[in-house]
């Protein structure tokens, strides 16, 4: 006889009830786990920093860049993606005369010694071979017959010559004297042998003590003088020892630029038959040209920044032959001054009364 006939409806179903919930703790042990909700993590905070709102100003020698906007506009029109900014304007764009100075005396190794005779004063100039120290004191070697036992005052005049039209020269007005102690003179030996690659006697070494320099562009011209601190305090051009190397491939290979130069950087009213460059240095080129009328002028075209050595140069005058050849073909807009200093120097043909 079955149970369920002695419970009550009620009863039947509290006990159906409590059989299946034996059964799911039987089957499900962990069923329990999964109703309950999942454990809360407790994570540790975080201290986030508060931004700062103010920077500390720079230090005092911290200088601010001058950034050229100009300088960084996109040119669609143009082959060149930037072509050089120029200021061409100011034909004092040179080095200073004491710098030419220095290389003029650092590229020459001879000159005229000019004093006066002690046997009746007359003045007495012959040819001497010169070395220079650090200072740009001129060191010479005299002969065992010439005596200077005391300060004496004397010249010395040395001149370049330019590409063959051109010869800037110097004269050193100062006092001739012996070295003043044994390790000077070791020095004095060693430059000397440094310049001419041969020893020196130390009794035949002497010293131009520089008191001033008076520094001429070429012949007929005025003259500059220069002190002797700005002598000793200037440093001779960059490009010295490979001026001359570049000219004679500018005037060999690129004359037709040379020629463009005259006419796009300079504003000349004469028409341009022929055009030289005569020397280039760190801060431009000056060029010779000759007109119709055969009248010689000489114009000086600087670089669009300093350049430093022969490479820096090379890659100025690329850029700017691109762009003047990009204003002749009308690719690219006159966008600077054009130099208006032109110095006449001569005739390109003269003739002379015998």
């Amino acid at each position: 006889m079955s149970l369920f006939r002695f419970l009550s409806y009620p009863q039947i179903c509290r006990l159906h009830l409590r059989e299946r919930e034996r059964e799911r703790e039987m089957i499900l042990p962990h069923a329990q786990f999964l109703s309950s909700p999942p454990p809360i993590l407790i994570l540790p905070k975080t201290q986030f920093l508060k931004p700062c709102l103010s920077l500390p100003a720079p230090p005092s020698f911290t200088r601010p860049l001058n950034i050229n906007r100009s300088a960084l506009k996109c040119r669609a029109a143009s082959i060149v993606s930037e072509p050089p900014q120029l200021e061409l304007s100011d034909p004092n764009r040179r080095p200073f005369p004491a710098e030419i100075t220095r290389t003029v005396l650092e590229l020459s190794s001879v000159g005229t010694l000019s004093t006066l005779s002690q046997d009746d004063g007359s003045p007495l100039g012959f040819g001497v071979r010169f070395a220079l120290d650090f200072n740009g004191t001129p060191i010479l070697c005299l002969s065992h017959g010439f005596s200077a036992d005391t300060k004496r005052a004397c010249s010395l005049h040395v001149k370049l010559e330019q590409c063959g039209v051109r010869t800037p020269q110097c004269t050193i007005v100062g006092n001739l004297n012996k070295p003043g102690d044994a390790i000077a003179l070791k020095k004095l030996c060693s430059a000397w042998k440094k310049q001419f690659n041969e020893e020196v006697e130390e009794s035949c070494v002497y010293v131009i003590d520089v008191e001033r320099v008076l520094q001429i562009e070429d012949y007929g011209e005025d003259g500059v003088w220069v002190s002797s601190s700005e002598y000793v305090s200037a440093e001779p051009d960059p490009l010295r020892n490979s001026a001359e190397k570049i000219v004679d491939e500018i005037n060999t290979n690129n004359r037709e630029d040379v020629l463009r130069f005259c006419n796009i950087y300079a504003d000349l009213d004469f028409q341009v038959v022929d055009a030289k460059m005569v020397w280039v240095d760190r801060l431009g080129f000056d060029v010779r040209v000759t007109s119709v009328q055969k009248d010689v002028y000489e114009v000086r075209i600087p670089f669009p920044r300093e350049v430093g050595d022969e490479k820096g140069a090379k890659s100025s005058f690329n850029g700017m032959s691109q762009l003047a050849w990009e204003v002749e073909k009308n690719f690219h807009a006159l966008e600077f001054k054009k130099v208006k200093h032109v110095k006449k120097v001569g005739n390109a043909v003269q003739t002379y009364s015998v």
